[in-house]
């Protein structure tokens, strides 16, 4: 399985027609991750985006702001640990994220609720230079202590995706390669 991460500062067209490039090359899902926008922007842009995604019939997850979430009747989310950790009405949603960078923090986020992790980043990427990749045997002990699906991100291409199956992994995240199409 494959999940597009959108970033705005990565595409290299308009956002929204690089989301519909991405959506032309057939992910299993869309994260709509733009957090550094203000709710309104980020509720207005996720009405958009959403609508593209139904359009194709791919599903669209929303990221952090939970509340825009509700707002808009959506019931996908993929949210920060310590937002999942400070508690959320899950009730309104039928897939919950979590980004997490150890298995400490896997293990909290499959037990505050999450029915899926991200877990990164796995191997060297743009988007963290600088910072260390955790590798591929951080992926597997992830992988190896909760019983929900996980996700490699950081670094991802679809070369790595068999990679990542062989640690037991779910699927992989890419950002990168979808934003620079």
């Amino acid at each position: 399985m494959i999940i597009a991460v959108t970033n705005r500062t990565l595409a290299v067209h308009s956002f929204l027609e690089q989301i519909q490039r991405v959506i032309e090359q057939r992910p299993d899902r869309i994260i709509l991750r733009e957090k550094d926008l203000l709710e309104y922007e980020y509720k207005n842009l996720a009405v958009q985006v959403i609508h593209l995604c139904e359009t194709a019939n791919i599903p669209c997850i929303l990221h952090t702001y939970w509340n825009v979430a509700v707002q808009l009747h959506h019931d996908k989310i993929h949210l920060p640990l310590s937002v999942l950790l400070q508690g959320i009405p899950k009730e309104k949603f039928s897939m919950i994220g979590a980004s997490v960078h150890s298995v400490e923090e896997a293990i909290l986020a499959q037990e505050a609720g999450a029915t899926y992790i991200t877990a990164g980043h796995i191997f060297a990427t743009d988007c963290k230079k600088g910072v260390p990749p955790r590798e591929i045997e951080f992926f597997r002990e992830v992988c190896s202590h909760v019983s929900i699906p996980v996700f490699g991100i950081g670094g991802m291409t679809p070369e790595k995706e068999a990679m990542i199956m062989e640690a037991n992994g779910a699927g992989i995240c890419m950002m990168s390669q979808f934003m620079r199409l």
